[in-house]
């Protein structure tokens, strides 16, 4: 979670800790049944408990009340970046603070939960800040009810629908911000122009249709103002920019081409004399778009201060045009341009702080000659840039007079290879505190001059290069190192000579070292725990040996993410052994555990990510991880030997994580709780029935619990990788919770494919399958299922492949499979299926070989005749016709790839797409 900005603090200098009169009881009781919804608190909560001691809520911490009257006023939960709190909460239980003015439930991860609609009835609230708190669901209308309110902040959660119009008539609110929902659509409404008070508005980052309300322009102490975030905000007029007199801050984010009415860029550059912050980011922009931007009649052009043009279509002459406006520049953001900056960079910016020019391309020349930015340049990115080692040739002399204030250097995933790069480095940027060199290709070893010069630098990236040689040991030495990340190189050495012979000086700071992917050796010295501010320690992918003991962590109290896979390590801990960490990742693949099932998991409630595959267990899986999964997005048990049946109760798995269960003995049903499951890997087991996985209707689809519904968005989906092995299969759904009135817009669960092959299922498809209308492909070939095809399968329209080939099934092929035209890929071969093929061009098209293995199946295209019919060869679609054959198999591969195109295009471009693709995919 990211660090926490300091926010308002409106009502705390009126209002003791230690109030003199006792909170109402009614009051107490509320924030203890509130309390009930926080799973975890770190403790920060301890004073709110029933204990005598503790009985007056007033003197709790994160209470405040009036000191005459003893109500609460205040309640402030927020969250820092190590110290949040989780849970399901319900805002509504504190219906009976009716005297709050101030609740703050900001940065925690309250996932699932909700702004209820009775938030409206806390009239007296005059500061309500939920941003980043992980809420969902739709904004109640009732937020308008509440009069007083000065400052709302909704930014960064999981909202849905329409902007209330009843915000409109909160007329004292000076802070408005729901930004970054996604999901918040529909038009912004016109009443927010009443907000006479609003002082800072910020809608960007959701989507927003329709274009922008002109009373906008009826908010004349507005300082910042943010919009866009989507590409459907159209900008038709922008004379209303021209009232907004006090605007500093302008944030304009993928909106539909403003520079396209060049009188909103006029609007800009000559009508808001005091901006000082623009930010036109994602906008299609072209040059001609800053030349009328920064024309000679412009206002903005000395007084700003902060400029970002990134994600746009500028180029060099651009560039060039801003060396002219860049007297008063402290930050200059121009990433994801079209700059081929092939001229040396010369000092036109004197105030510079930072500049980000970041994925564009740059000639080798152009660090030749002078490097004088800005004497003040603290911060450069120049990621991804085509950056090769004759970049880097300055002038001693550029270097002398730019070396001292750079702290942070961003040259990461150019096309670096040698030791020129370190030695340009040790002289020109020996106050760093920052260097990310990682995806370069970086040859050779470490030299030792990074130990020597830049021992101020606190991170260290040399992740994903070619590196070879030992680890040097100056790293620990370095006594301001905090961060230290050397994975995927070819590094060498002894694990223990590393620790060893370090000093740490550093052990107090130091809470990153990453060594994976390399080819260390050894074993792990116990003297490792002396990093006692250790966060994250991985050494996945080495050559590691000997015993991992409780000794390693004695007093590692502060890690969270642990990988020690891929070695040859054995863990030995007492059965009895309670860690003094708890871990929010822990990858032990290929360690051996032992033959049972670690019990000290058991104290890790709050993992995220745990992988034990190839362990060397040899257990049942006990029941309390099965019920200790409310924060799991990735748990992989695979290639072990666990035994017995998945109790089939009622687990919450509410991140819909993905298992892999896969290669193990696992036996008996497949327990329903498992459909909350994101990616169900099952294949190379002994299950027998996984139908209560499919047999979904839309009641089932719909049920819902106290707080919440699942909201199976279309990108669900259903993959196989058990391949050719018997009793292999993979599920994979992978879900989107919404909140309880968000509901389905549609009554079918969008199941994309389905592939459950080579398994031992019996029975028959189960009738409800119709219900799956997003189904593209359906795999269940070599199975024993037996009965007929269901007719139901012909509602399946998107169907493109089809395979229940070696089963069972009987019965006549059912006449609604010919009418689904958009089926490519056809095998029900291997059944027992009869009758005469239904007749249709679209069964036809296929080769005989789809339908071979069932004796008492006749018609086109078998060489088999049906006994009331003398041929049933079509001549149109004989081998007499190759045109015809061309053509059709053409038109085939056409619908496929236009198909699997749009799929590709929809998770490049569609973010919820997208996002759920690379989630599904990780640590894989």
């Amino acid at each position: 979670m990211p660090h926490k900005p300091k926010g308002s603090t409106l009502g705390l200098h009126r209002l003791s800790k230690h109030a003199e009169v006792k909170c109402i009881e009614r009051e107490r009781q509320a924030l203890l049944k509130f309390k009930q919804g926080i799973l975890y608190d770190y403790d920060m909560l301890s004073t709110w408990s029933e204990d005598e001691n503790n009985g007056d809520c007033c003197k709790w911490e994160r209470v405040k009340c009036n000191n005459a009257t003893g109500h609460v006023q205040i309640l402030d939960l927020h969250g820092e970046h190590d110290y949040y709190f989780t849970g399901v909460i319900n805002i509504s239980l504190l219906i009976h603070l009716q005297n709050m003015e101030y609740l703050d439930l900001s940065w925690n991860e309250f996932i699932y939960s909700h702004i209820p609609k009775l938030i409206g009835s806390f009239t007296k609230l005059r500061h309500l800040n939920l941003s980043y708190s992980e809420i969902s669901g739709s904004i109640p209308f009732e937020l308008g009810n509440i009069s007083k309110l000065e400052y709302l902040n909704l930014n960064h959660n999981h909202l849905f629908g329409e902007i209330p119009s009843q915000l409109g008539k909160l007329t004292h609110l000076r802070y408005l911000d729901l930004s970054y929902n996604d999901a918040i659509d529909g038009k912004i409404p016109y009443q927010i122009g009443n907000l006479s008070q609003l002082r800072y508005l910020d809608l960007g980052g959701n989507l927003l249709s329709g274009t922008i309300p002109f009373q906008i322009g009826n908010l004349p102490m507005l300082h910042t103002l943010g919009l866009g975030g989507n590409l459907d905000v159209k900008t038709n007029g922008a004379g209303w920019l021209s009232s907004l007199y006090s605007l500093t801050n302008l944030k304009l984010i993928s909106l539909g081409n403003p520079g396209s009415s060049h009188p909103w860029l006029q609007n800009i550059s000559k009508s808001i004399s005091n901006l000082l912050e623009l930010r036109l980011v994602g906008c299609d922009l072209v040059d001609s778009d800053i030349q009328v931007l920064f024309d000679f009649q412009s206002n903005i052009s000395t007084s700003l201060t902060i400029l970002d043009l990134s994600h746009n279509m500028l180029t060099s002459s651009a560039f060039r045009l801003l060396f002219n406006f860049s007297l008063n520049l402290r930050e200059l953001y121009l990433s994801y341009n079209n700059f081929v900056l092939s001229f040396p960079l010369y000092p036109n910016f004197p105030s510079l702080t930072t500049l980000d020019l970041s994925y564009n391309s740059m000639a080798p020349s152009i660090f030749q000659g002078n490097f004088i930015f800005s004497s003040k340049l603290e911060t450069l990115s120049l990621r991804n840039c085509s950056l090769m080692d004759g970049s880097f040739l300055v002038s001693s002399a550029s270097m002398a007079n730019s070396s001292s204030s750079l702290v942070s250097l961003d040259l990461s995933f150019n096309l670096l290879q040698s030791q020129t790069t370190f030695h340009w480095l040790f002289k020109f940027t020996t106050n760093l505190y920052t260097l990310d060199l990682k995806g370069n290709l970086l040859e050779g070893p470490i030299p030792d001059g990074l130990g020597n010069v830049m021992n101020s630098l606190q991170l260290l990236d040399l992740s994903y290069n070619k590196l070879q040689g030992e680890i040097p040991a100056f790293f620990g030495n370095m006594c301001m190192l905090q961060e230290l990340y050397l994975g995927y190189n070819k590094l060498s050495g002894e694990m223990y000579s590393f620790i060893q012979n370090g000093s740490w000086c550093n052990r107090d700071i130091f809470y990153t070292l990453d060594l994976s992917y390399n080819r260390i050796t050894g074993i792990v010295p116990t003297s490792i725990t002396s990093l006692s501010e250790l966060e994250t320690l991985d050494l996945k992918g080495n050559s590691l040996e000997g015993d991992i003991t409780e000794s390693h962590f004695s007093n590692l109290s502060n890690l969270q993410y642990l990988y020690l896979s891929y070695n040859s390590l054995s863990l030995k801990f007492s059965s009895s052994w309670v860690p003094p960490f708890e871990l929010l990742e822990l990858g032990l693949a290929s360690c051996k555990l032992g033959s049972s099932f670690p019990g000290w998991l058991q104290t890790q409630y709050y993992l995220e990510f745990l992988d034990i595959s190839d362990a060397g267990l040899n257990d049942i899986v006990p029941e309390w991880l099965w019920n200790n999964l409310q924060y799991m997005e990735i748990m992989n048990m695979s290639h072990n030997n666990l035994v017995g049946l998945i109790p089939d109760k009622p687990f919450n798995l509410p991140l819909g994580p993905s298992l892999f269960l896969n290669s193990n003995q696992f036996e008996g049903g497949v327990p329903s709780f498992l459909q909350q499951a994101s990616k169900l890997m099952l294949f190379e087991n002994k299950f027998s029935d996984l139908f209560s996985l499919l047999s979904l209707s839309e009641k089932s689809i719909n049920s819902s619990d106290i707080q919440t519904r699942i909201y199976w968005y279309n990108v669900t989906y259903i993959e196989n990788y058990g391949g050719i092995t018997t009793g292999g299969y993979a599920l994979n759904i992978l879900l989107m919770w919404k909140g309880v009135e968000y509901g389905f817009k549609d009554p079918e669960m969008r199941l994309k494919s389905i592939d459950i092959s080579s398994n031992s299922l019996t029975g028959g498809i189960p009738k409800e399958i119709g219900h799956l209308l997003g189904l593209v492909s359906l795999n269940l070939s070599r199975n024993n299922l037996s009965g007929e095809i269901p007719s139901e399968i012909g509602n399946l329209n998107s169907l493109e492949f089809v395979d229940l080939s070696r089963n069972h099934f009987s019965g006549q092929i059912p006449s609604s499979l010919s009418k689904i035209d958009r089926l490519a890929v056809l095998n029900l071969s291997d059944n027992s299926l009869s009758g005469r093929i239904p007749d249709g061009r679209q069964l036809q098209t296929f080769d005989a070989s789809s339908f071979e293995g069932n004796p008492d199946l006749c018609g086109f295209p078998l060489n088999k005749s049906c006994a009331d019919e003398i041929s049933t060869y079509p001549e149109d679609l004989t081998s007499d016709n190759p045109l015809f054959s061309k053509a059709l198999y053409m038109s085939m591969c056409l619908g496929y790839f236009t198909g699997l195109g749009g799929l590709i295009v929809s998770i490049l471009f569609w973010r919820r797409w997208r996002n759920a693709y690379l989630r599904s995919t990780t640590h894989l």
